[in-house]
């Protein structure tokens, strides 16, 4: 009995490193040029805020600095009701490079990031793995440095998006606001 229960964990935790590892992460990552102003295009998520906050969500603003330490200061200005907030985050590099950890002060969530794809000038594609007491969900996000973006990176963050196992209804190209991602407040 007891062998049989640990070849289930160990199982369970192969395949938990094992989807860690199958998300891929950019080659020869520059982080230097992942810096500056980025607009959030694309979001999906198979979490549960995310199906209740979902018809909510809005574009909003991410500026991305990197700290002393080498690691990424990410502050993102988004639209709630008729005030602009603000979520200041930092992402500790890990010995891959293009691949961070986060962990949540507010909810204990730990975050495993990593930027799959980017040319640094015009999109960048970002997977997490979140990990919480309540159980694991996926989030894929699309960058921009505009607004806008042209229909076949759209078409790469969805097919990605659906790649990592979430459906149509899970992934949301973010309407377009006024205020709080204009004016970087």
């Amino acid at each position: 009995m007891q062998a049989t229960l640990l070849s289930i964990l160990g199982l369970a935790l192969l395949g938990t490193l094992h989807s860690q590892d199958s998300i891929p992460v950019q080659a020869d990552f520059q982080q230097d040029k992942l810096t500056g102003r980025w607009y959030s295009i694309g979001l999906a998520s198979n979490s549960n805020w995310f199906k209740e906050k979902k018809h909510l969500m809005k574009m909003c603003t991410t500026i991305i600095s990197t700290t002393a330490e080498g690691n990424l200061e990410v502050t993102s200005t988004y639209p709630k009701g008729d005030q602009c907030m603000m979520k200041n985050s930092l992402y500790t590099k890990t010995e891959q490079p293009g691949r961070f950890s986060y962990t949540s002060p507010r909810w204990g969530s730990k975050h495993n990031i990593h930027v799959v794809e980017t040319n640094y000038e015009e999109y960048a594609l970002v997977a997490t793995q979140i990990s919480k007491s309540t159980g694991s969900s996926t989030m894929v996000l699309l960058y921009s440095r505009t607004k806008e973006l042209s229909p076949e990176r759209l078409e790469m963050f969805t097919q990605f998006s659906r790649e990592q196992g979430l459906t149509d209804d899970e992934i949301l190209i973010l309407p377009q606001t006024g205020e709080a991602e204009s004016t970087g407040m």
